[in-house]
């Protein structure tokens, strides 16, 4: 049995589609990984600048944070920003994939959280 593929073009412009949406995704997942991202946490005391990479790129404390007696409140603090800046970093790659894609579920896609 021969399986014949319809000539209309209708698979050369699908294909044209998927390679112009890889394109796109990949130059906007550069764009994403250049990107940095700054948060706070314990009303300012502690700043955490990360890039698109989720590498710390800046951690700034503040003096009145630190008291020798009670580490267990600056390490809280330091866990909640950057916790948060990796958060800031996923959902913006999340929502700029979201963009490009119009919602399409595409397994295993670099910036798709939760897939393959």
């Amino acid at each position: 049995m021969k399986v014949r593929i319809p000539q209309g073009g209708g698979m050369a412009d699908m294909l044209k589609q998927a390679q112009k949406m890889q394109a796109d995704m990949q130059e906007k997942q550069a764009e994403l990984e250049a990107a940095e991202y700054t948060v706070s946490a314990g009303g300012g005391a502690v700043t955490v600048t990360i890039n698109g990479k989720k590498e710390i790129t800046a951690l700034t404390i503040e003096p009145e944070i630190v008291d020798p007696d009670d580490i267990e409140t600056l390490s809280d603090v330091l866990m909640a920003a950057v916790n948060q800046a990796v958060r800031t970093v996923e959902e913006s790659a999340a929502a700029e994939m979201e963009k490009i894609t119009a919602g399409m579920n595409l397994p295993g896609m670099p910036g798709m959280p939760g897939l393959f």
